[in-house]
């Protein structure tokens, strides 16, 4: 089997000594000496607790490792001392003399299991510095007093910000531009929908924020905690004490319409102490990252909604070519069928066949539910009572055949309406079943109307269910209305006043006489007009067959 080449990560240190910038060194080298020596490739003179050779970092197969190298004042990974080679992960920290390290597994990757726990405060609340966003947009942004390091964030933020990116990768940039403005270790960017949190992205794992800070930032409250170890609640969690944290920001993201979320970041006390500068930087960062995100975010939304319309539209075309249009007229029978959903798609089926032998079967269905669902479930009959009802024959049977077969693709609170006629001109019979459709009409030419009512159960729900036949005559003139409840339970405007069967029988019979289609057309004018023309709040079915 072929392999597939991966291409080696670049890991890298992220080198603290109190006082002096931080160092970033690329993992390029298969081992990395750190001592006072000058031979080493991480050479610190100036710092009188390290040993000549004090540490090493060596690649192995499993990743990096870092191995004491005998040295008087000992090396910590994640505040702990070291006697073995010990292999580190993303976020590790390790503190040898004077110095912090953080180590950096593929730079800028986001961990895929960030936890973030929510803590409250067991002692006294936070000593925090508070901000808002209104405070920092008119006073805590000073371009003549801000340090070049801030300046060059706020002018990287604004180039790659104004560059279109999906959200996704909207929320790493976001989060490495709070981290590299304020020289953070750490951080992660959370966003709050629907009252749920979840982290969008982070560099490094297993963050402990304090509910007191979480709720405060996501009411639009910036905050700074200068020093967490001055704080027993805070000293104390394994979080704290495993990365050293000694500073924390958080901020909110938030715009005009409300909070998004927040950003926290921290870092130990060796590498910076943040500010309230950093706190008002960080506060403003956000406020336009937010912006910019809610932007991508609606930009999103718009795009899907288009995506989305579009394939309604394709759905709608292919659901039109599954119904039979217009008017069929033959020697013996004129039909006309009609049919228009609420939404896009609808769940209302029926069909005309015509057999070799003259019989016409005649269908209609209605599915529970509107739009996509009972568009796709009414495919389904479609294609079921096609393979069924092939040939001519008892109903009962095929009915049966059909329901267990609705039964086995249908959700366990979904059914369908259906009903079956089948039409013998030669004879003037008609036979039919019905499973819980609405009851349709049948006008004798002398004006008389007979409901063709229930002859078994909806189908879908049970699986084994019989249902019965029924026959009667189908002589010249006799004329047949098959409609779904959208036509009969059309309501008045501001009212709850139907349309009701009885208004539809006297449409029917005031129209007495006239061709399948006219009959149609008449239906749905006397609809329109006792609607106002509102809005069909249901799929809207009609079918009519007259006997010639």
């Amino acid at each position: 089997m072929a392999g597939v080449a991966v291409k080696p990560s670049i890991s890298e240190l992220i080198i603290d000594f109190a006082g002096q910038k931080a160092v970033r060194t690329e993992l390029v080298l298969e081992k990395y000496r750190l001592g006072r020596g000058a031979l080493n490739e991480l050479s610190f003179p100036e710092d009188g607790r390290l040993s000549r050779e004090h540490l090493t970092f060596e690649r192995s197969p499993s990743g990096w490792e870092v191995r004491d190298c005998g040295s008087s004042n000992g090396t910590r990974v994640n505040g702990k001392r070291i006697s073995e080679p010990v292999l580190l992960q993303d976020g590790d920290r390790i503190s040898a003399g004077n110095l912090s390290i953080l180590f950096r597994n593929s730079p800028g990757a986001r961990s895929s299991d960030t936890i973030v726990l929510f803590e409250k405060p067991v002692a006294a609340q936070l000593k925090t510095i508070s901000t808002d966003l209104g405070t920092a947009l008119s006073s805590g942004i000073d371009a003549a007093k801000l340090q070049k390091r801030h300046l060059d964030a706020l002018l990287r933020a604004g180039r790659e910000l104004a560059r279109y990116r999906v959200l996704s990768e909207l929320f790493d940039l976001v989060l490495d531009l709070s981290v590299t403005a304020v020289d953070a270790a750490r951080g992660v960017l959370i966003t709050c929908e629907g009252g749920a949190l979840t982290a969008r992205s982070s560099l490094g794992e297993r963050f402990s924020i304090s509910t007191m800070v979480k709720d405060r930032v996501l009411a639009g409250e910036s905050l700074l905690v200068a020093d967490t170890q001055s704080m027993a609640d805070l000293a104390n969690r394994q979080s704290i004490m495993a990365y050293d944290v000694r500073s924390i920001l958080a901020v909110p993201l938030q715009t005009e319409a409300g909070v998004l979320g927040l950003i926290y970041v921290d870092s130990p006390h060796t590498v910076r102490q943040f500010t309230r500068d950093d706190l008002n930087l960080l506060t403003v960062m956000a406020n336009i990252a937010a912006i910019r995100l809610e932007h991508a975010r609606l930009l999103e939304v718009e795009q899907a909604e288009r995506e989305l319309l579009r394939e309604m539209d394709q759905a709608a075309a292919i659901q039109s070519k599954l119904l039979p249009s217009g008017r069929f007229a033959w020697p013996d029978l004129d039909v006309a069928g009609y049919n228009t959903a609420c939404r896009k798609v609808g769940g209302d089926y029926y069909d005309f066949w015509r057999y070799s032998d003259g019989r016409l079967a005649v269908f209609i269905a209605d599915v529970a539910g509107k739009g996509m669902p009972a568009a796709l479930l009414m495919s389904n009959l479609h294609a079921c009572a096609h393979v069924i009802f092939q040939e001519p024959g008892p109903l009962t049977p095929c009915v049966s055949q059909l329901n267990r077969a609705i039964a086995m693709s249908t959700p366990e609170t979904t059914f369908i309406t259906f009903f079956v006629a089948l039409i013998d001109p030669e004879n003037n019979t008609l036979s039919y079943c019905n499973a819980g459709h609405n009851p349709p009409i049948l006008l004798r030419s002398g004006g008389e109307v007979q409901r063709l009512t229930g002859t078994g159960l909806v189908l879908g729900l049970f699986p084994d269910v019989t249902y019965g036949e029924v026959n009667c005559s189908f002589h010249s003139g006799d004329a047949l209305l098959l409609f779904s409840d959208g036509v009969s339970e059309s309501l008045k405007p501001g009212t709850y006043d139907e349309f009701g069967d009885e208004r539809l029988i006297e449409v029917f019979k005031a129209s007495a006489g006239k061709s399948s289609d006219k009959v149609i057309e008449a239906v749905n004018s006397a609809v329109k007009l006792f609607t106002s023309s509102a809005p069909a709040a249901d799929d809207v079915t009609l079918a009519v067959v007259r006997r010639c």
